[in-house]
């Protein structure tokens, strides 16, 4: 089975179910970790159709789609900042293609897509239960560093220059 990764506009419908299947899982961790509970729905509706990744689209930014033998399989992110800063965002594979370096293959091509927008550097921010997150990005060269933001769910900051050959 092959990967292919390419770009997807944000608001198709491929791009739609990713973004609801990434938030509910990391709204659900979070929840079940802090409250003992799943997500509100209501709630889960309002932020899914708060963020809907209009920032993500060109000039300024890229939503990547992996598809692993022709079906839709993950998403990356990749927005700047400011000239030089690219921001990684929105990470995700379905849970029956994790395992299958189809995440490498979208942090990859979501560095590729920031160095064509101008970027020298990679940022992104992760939470603290979110192990396999951090893991992959420090396996693919990322560096924790002091903040970037202040996202009240951000515990985990990472920095990676792009200027080197990938």
């Amino acid at each position: 089975m092959t990967w292919t990764v390419a770009p997807e506009p944000y608001d198709s419908p491929v791009a739609a179910a990713l973004w609801r299947a990434y938030y509910t899982e990391v709204s659900d961790r979070w929840y079940q970790l802090h409250e003992g509970h799943s997500t509100d729905p209501a709630e889960l509706e309002r932020e899914i159709a708060a963020y809907p990744g209009a920032d993500l689209a060109p000039p300024r930014g890229r939503l990547l789609v992996a598809r692993h033998a022709g079906e839709p399989a993950g998403s990356s992110g990749v927005r700047l900042l400011d000239g030089a800063t690219a921001e990684l965002t929105r990470v995700f594979l379905y849970g029956p293609m994790r395992g299958r370096g189809g995440a490498a293959l979208l942090v990859r091509a979501a560095e590729d897509a920031a160095r064509e927008l101008g970027a020298r550097r990679m940022v992104l921010d992760t939470r603290g239960d979110l192990v396999e997150a951090r893991a992959l990005y420090a396996r693919l060269g990322y560096t924790e560093t002091e903040a970037h933001n202040d996202s009240p769910y951000a515990e985990h900051w990472f920095h990676k220059p792009l200027d080197q050959e990938p």
